[in-house]
C-alpha cells in the first residue's frame, strides 16, 4: 500500500514540483531576461544614466537637487533606514510617505513652509504666479523623478540667472525634454529632472 502510495501519489507530486521549477524559474526568467536584455536593454538594467563611463542616477529615482543652476524636484520625507526620525530624501531603500490628509495640520504646516522656502530660492518669480502644488507636496513614494511643467517653468528665472544664461534657453530645455501623456490621453505633461539637468549642463555657456 505505501508502495502504491508513493507511485500514484508521490512521485507525480515531485515530478510535476520539479517540472514547474524548471518552466517557471529557470526557463520563462531566462527568456523574458534575454529578451529584456535584447529589446529594451536600456530599461531592463535600470534605465541608468551614464556621464564618462560612471553611473549617475536612475530616470526612475529622483535625486536631491540644492544647486540654484539646477531643476529641483518634488520634496521627499523618505527617512533613514536605522534612524526614522532622521529625514534622509530620495532614500531609495525606505520608500515612504505620510498619508497625511488634506486637513491635517502638520502638513498645512509644512506646506507652508515650503511655500516660504520655495518663493525664497526664486526671488526673480513674477508675483502672483501661482505656486505649482508638486514643488510643495511630496509623491506617494517619496521618489518621484518628474515633476509638471508649471513646476519646470516656476523655476526657470532662478537657474537662468545662476547659470547667466537667457530663460528663453532654459525653456527650450524643459521644451525639448517634455514628456507627454501616456497613449495621449493618460495623465499630464511632464519632465524628468535628471535629464533636465543632465541636458542643461551640455549647454555651451
Amino acid at each position: 500500500m505505501v508502495v502504491s502510495a508513493v507511485k500514484n501519489y508521490i512521485r507525480p507530486a515531485v515530478l510535476i514540483t520539479i517540472l514547474l521549477v524548471i518552466i517557471t524559474g529557470l526557463i520563462y526568467p531566462g527568456i523574458v531576461t534575454g529578451l529584456a536584455q535584447l529589446l529594451f536593454p536600456y530599461q531592463a538594467n535600470g534605465s541608468i544614466h551614464m556621464v564618462n563611463g560612471k553611473p549617475i542616477g536612475s530616470d526612475l529615482i529622483g535625486q536631491y537637487w540644492t544647486e540654484p543652476k539646477y531643476f529641483h524636484g518634488r520634496p521627499s520625507v523618505t527617512v533613514s533606514v536605522s534612524d526614522s526620525s532622521r529625514s534622509e530624501p530620495y532614500n531609495a531603500q525606505n520608500s515612504t510617505a505620510s498619508n497625511q490628509g488634506p486637513t491635517n495640520q502638520n502638513l498645512t504646516k509644512a506646506v507652508e513652509e515650503r511655500i516660504a522656502e520655495l518663493k525664497k530660492e526664486n526671488p526673480d518669480v513674477k508675483p502672483g504666479t501661482p505656486i505649482p502644488v508638486d514643488l510643495v507636496t511630496a509623491s506617494g513614494s517619496g521618489l518621484d523623478p518628474d515633476i509638471t511643467l508649471a513646476g519646470a517653468e516656476y523655476q526657470v528665472p532662478r537657474i537662468a540667472k545662476a547659470r547667466g544664461i537667457s530663460e528663453a534657453q532654459v525653456e527650450q530645455v524643459i521644451k525639448e525634454h517634455t514628456q507627454g501623456r501616456f497613449l495621449g490621453f493618460l495623465g499630464e505633461p511632464h519632465v524628468n529632472v535628471l535629464e533636465l539637468n543632465l541636458a542643461l549642463d551640455a549647454l555651451k555657456q
